[in-house]
């Protein structure tokens, strides 16, 4: 009884930092989606980890495998790719994959902001079950305190970046469906920039926890102030996503 109180605890404290940023997000739009159908894009997202996480391993044991000697002479090269390619990439990919194959001809999908909401609500549901598995992952039984400042941080961290990153992608995927004629530079420059400021904010996170380590308050201040930028960043331009779709055309051309 007492190992499936904590699974509980573990799966709604993995869950809550996703819903509340979901809470959040929904209130942007003017016409709200069913809930069915956000219930369902949520679900795409935990379906869009996995595929990720697989991906990402076998990518990982390939590269491995054939550049072994490449990367032990240059392992900044490894560390690059990995986070950038292996992890940024692949996992900003499969969310829109996922929007674009399961989610843009459905007959919901009617407004340009619904692209935006629709993205990071994919995101959300990605990150969930990120959570869920970091809190699963931990030696030993987590303490209550332990899981929910776990929780916490990643609310404030991996699951706001999930959400505004895809949120990002979905503001470019947005704009092309108004230019036909641009709308693969516009989803490639999305792709680009997520995955981008994705690494970078994966790349902080290792450096600070590099700082706390080592106690170098240099690299640590540096490095949280690279988060802080990131995030508060791609916060303003959600944002400024959100409102300039909101004056577009009510109908998205697709």
């Amino acid at each position: 009884m007492a190992k499936i109180m904590i699974y509980l605890l573990y799966i709604s404290l993995g869950l809550a930092p996703s819903v509340v940023w979901l809470l959040f997000y929904l209130r942007k739009d003017i016409h709200p989606e069913s809930n069915r159908m956000i219930l369902k894009i949520f679900f795409y997202g935990m379906i869009a980890a996995i595929i990720a996480a697989l991906i990402e391993i076998g990518i990982s044991g390939v590269l491995v495998t054939v550049g072994e000697n490449w990367f032990k002479t240059f392992p900044f090269l490894f560390f690059i790719l990995y986070h950038f390619l292996i992890i940024a990439l692949v996992e900003e990919c499969s969310k829109y994959l996922i929007i674009r194959e399961k989610v843009i001809n459905n007959p919901e999908f009617d407004e340009p902001v619904d692209t935006m909401l629709y993205m990071i609500i994919i995101a959300l549901g990605f990150a969930a079950l990120e959570n869920i598995l970091v809190l699963f992952s931990g030696k030993g039984s987590l303490l209550f305190g332990e899981a929910a400042a776990i929780s916490s941080f990643r609310f404030i961290g991996a699951t706001f970046l999930h959400a505004l990153c895809s949120g990002t992608l979905g503001y470019f995927l947005a704009l092309s469906f108004f230019e036909p004629k641009k709308r693969l530079k516009l989803i490639i420059k999305g792709i680009v920039v997520a995955t981008l400021l994705h690494g970078l904010f994966n790349i902080s996170i290792i450096e600070i926890e590099k700082g706390l380590t080592s106690q170098n308050s240099l690299l640590l201040t540096f490095s949280v102030i690279s988060l802080v930028i990131i995030l508060s960043g791609l916060a303003f331009f959600v944002s400024f996503g959100f409102r300039k779709l909101k004056k577009m055309a009510s109908i998205c051309k697709i």
